[in-house]
């Protein structure tokens, strides 16, 4: 009767011990695909040069917190997680802080851009140039002329 009592309560014990077992593999599955799925938002955060970067997974929620430049490299960020989880993902709480509020952006002009093209690129809108000129006369006397290497205030509109 004792050999049979004893078989049953480690038989028990065993069948517990076996179920946390893969209550653990599932847990740590579902951690690294959350991390995995979100992995294209890292590399870019990577790619931005993002700073103060911390990652980490607790209950089931990737938490992501760190600081862009400026506002247009966290709406990149901010671009790439709603392409993944969508417009209010549930798996992810992100923390993105802006460096510098005073610009959208800082643009370094590349050879064959005007200055409404790069509206264009920013704002959507090749008219807002206006306003890019109008940001940058300490370096610009003429909207028309603009050189390679030259660095830009893309202003807040």
């Amino acid at each position: 009767m004792f050999k049979v009592f004893s078989f049953l309560f480690y038989g028990n014990n065993l069948i517990i011990l076996i179920l946390n077992v893969l209550i653990l593999i599932i847990k740590n599955r579902t951690v690294m695909s959350i991390k995995a799925k979100y992995q294209p938002v890292l590399d870019l955060g990577e790619k931005l040069d993002v700073q103060n970067i911390n990652v980490k997974e607790e209950g089931g929620i990737l938490k992501i917190k760190g600081t862009t430049k400026d506002q247009y490299e966290k709406n990149l960020l901010w671009d790439k997680i709603k392409q993944i989880g969508g417009q209010k993902p549930t798996d992810l709480m992100a923390d993105i802080r802006v460096a510098d509020t005073s610009v959208y952006h800082r643009h370094t002009v590349k050879s064959g851009e005007s200055l409404s093209k790069i509206a264009k690129l920013y704002y959507n809108d090749p008219m807002k140039y206006k306003q890019i000129f109008e940001a940058n006369t300490n370096i610009l006397k003429n909207p028309d002329l603009i050189q390679p290497g030259q660095v830009l205030a893309i202003p807040n509109l």
